[in-house]
């Protein structure tokens, strides 16, 4: 009680000294710090969009100039992967719009400043194929990196699979 009756007067006392003018506003809050992991995370589920749209463009300004993408998960039993396509490789391959879809699943992000690498699984479905050849799923780690203040795909590596399964609904399961 007895603060109460210090505080009130001084408090008064301050506001009267601005003398009708309005009170100073505190400066807004700095806007959140943007999350580099949920920008990746972003970044590539946009980037696997461009893929089922064919859109060459995008992702000729989303792959780095040395950008590389290992088909396969052979060489991860000592042998050899399915393909290995450099970036005008991919691009004329993804440039032919194949996919039904394709849908990231249990997608992680690990950052390293200027350099992240997800790993995860896609299920895809390819518009044309071989009968029970057509849908698949893709384990796989990518690798990031944010040049010039925008991420960019550098790598991508199939860990295991393709794995052909029977006809799949697009939604993610």
């Amino acid at each position: 009680m007895r603060a109460t009756m210090i505080l009130a007067p001084a408090l008064a006392a301050a506001l009267a000294g601005f003398g009708g003018q309005s009170m100073p506003r505190l400066a807004a809050a700095p806007a959140a710090a943007s999350d580099p992991g949920r920008e990746v995370l972003d970044f590539e589920r946009d980037m696997e969009a461009a893929v089922v749209r064919g859109d060459v463009a995008f992702l000729d300004r989303a792959c780095t100039p040395d950008f590389s993408f290992t088909h396969g998960d052979g060489w991860t039993t000592g042998g050899q992967p399915l393909r290995v396509e450099n970036k005008a490789q991919w691009l004329a391959s993804v440039g032919k719009a194949p996919y039904a879809f394709r849908n990231l699943e249990s997608v992680q992000v690990e950052l390293h400043g200027d350099i992240a690498i997800t790993y995860g699984r896609y299920r895809a479905r390819n518009k044309a194929g071989e009968p029970g050849r057509t849908d698949f799923t893709v384990w796989f780690e990518r690798v990031y990196t944010k040049r010039a203040g925008r991420w960019q795909y550098v790598s991508h590596r199939t860990v295991h699979g393709p794995t052909y399964a029977p006809a799949q609904s697009p939604v993610n399961r």
